[in-house]
């Protein structure tokens, strides 16, 4: 009994070391190795495309003639978003100096007929307290501005120390994609001649778990695009509908960018709607930010509800599970866990589904599996 005990230790321990090494293998692999990942998932996409084409043609001009395709969607899509937006910020451009100047007129009343007398009030209030007393509330004024000033100062420090960031990533980013599309070509052009030597180097075991556990993850993948592209699409509409009715210009170049914005983990629609809301409640369109509000909280509630039942229903997962799995993700990492969460969840039930972890408790109880 001790040595079947031992046995199975040694056997829990084995496995526990091939997942680790596993992990970090795919971990280190794919940093080094991403545009080759998703020239994988490119090819994946373009192979039905590729595979009705070549009824006419060579495979090479097939796949050739597929990502050409698929490039020239993208920039399709990129051109109008592009053209959207500069239509948007010219419209922006003439009207906000004017919303501008409301604003400090605003604020000039505001002060004169609110803060000031406030201030004259806490003057004299201040003046009948005793010498240590305004010594405390001096101090600690200045501890709250310093405080206020370094925060915004280092605030103001990240973003600049971003920029160089963020100017030295596009020339990478065009390097990797470049190699991704070489790797989606040359990857679907020799599809079938992979798969010959998987089936011939690879136990049958092996292809059966690895094709189910593949399936799996290609259909929640797509599941994931396709429910992503379903919760942007009726943010844009709700967003068009509840601007039109409130009569804003361009309704539909902001309802796009909002909708493209609604991508962002946790921020979302409010990096666009608390700020428009603030200014407008300070420019004297109080009914406006109302109506802003108002259409703000629809789109909150509407993305909670509909989010989990989108994504259980396109990527195959209960429910309560994937509610869950977002929840734990965002508590463990923060909003990138919004993503995580579910993605991990996926993995998971693709490996159960495989019977991979049945196969690992046989393995490390001793039973052959029937």
């Amino acid at each position: 009994m001790n040595a079947h005990l031992a046995q199975a230790a040694f056997r829990a321990l084995a496995v526990t070391a091939v997942i680790i090494a596993a992990a970090a293998s795919v971990y280190y692999v794919s940093a080094l190795a991403y545009p080759f990942i998703i020239g994988f998932l490119l090819a994946s996409i373009i192979n039905p495309m590729v595979d009705l084409l070549e009824r006419r043609m060579v495979r090479g001009a097939a796949v050739f003639l597929s990502i050409a395709c698929l490039v020239i969607v993208f920039a399709g899509m990129v051109t109008l978003l592009i053209a959207e937006i500069v239509a948007g910020t010219t419209y922006l451009a003439s009207s906000v100096p004017e919303h501008f100047k409301t604003l400090v007129v605003y604020i000039e009343t505001f002060t004169l007929d609110r803060i000031l007398p406030v201030y004259e009030d806490f003057a004299a209030l201040f003046n009948t307290l005793d010498a240590s007393q305004q010594k405390t509330i001096l101090a600690n004024i200045q501890h709250t501005g310093e405080q206020i000033g370094s925060n915004a100062a280092e605030f103001l420090k990240e973003i600049l120390e971003n920029i160089p960031l963020l100017i030295s990533w596009l020339p990478n980013a065009a390097t990797a994609a470049v190699f991704s599309l070489l790797a989606a070509f040359f990857i679907s052009k020799d599809w079938y001649k992979f798969q010959r030597l998987l089936r011939k180097y690879l136990p049958v075991k092996a292809r059966k778990s690895g094709r189910s556990v593949a399936d799996d993850l290609k259909k929640a993948l797509f599941g994931f695009i396709k429910a992503q592209i379903i919760l942007i699409s009726i943010t844009a509409v709700t967003v068009l509908i509840g601007l039109l009715l409130l009569r804003v210009d361009y309704a539909i170049t902001i309802a796009l960018l909002i909708g493209l914005v609604d991508l962002l983990p946790y921020l979302g629609t409010g990096l666009v709607f608390v700020p428009w809301i603030i200014y407008s409640a300070f420019s004297g369109e109080l009914p406006f930010a109302i109506g802003l509000g108002a259409l703000y909280l629809i789109i909150l509630m509407q993305r909670q509800l509909i989010e989990p039942k989108i994504l259980s229903s396109t990527i195959g997962l209960d429910p309560l599970a994937t509610l869950l799995s977002l929840f734990v993700g965002f508590k463990l990492i923060g909003f990138l866990g919004l993503i995580a969460g579910p993605v991990a969840l996926v993995i998971f039930n693709a490996l159960q589904n495989a019977g991979v972890f049945e196969d690992a408790w046989k393995f490390i109880t001793g039973k052959s599996r029937d």
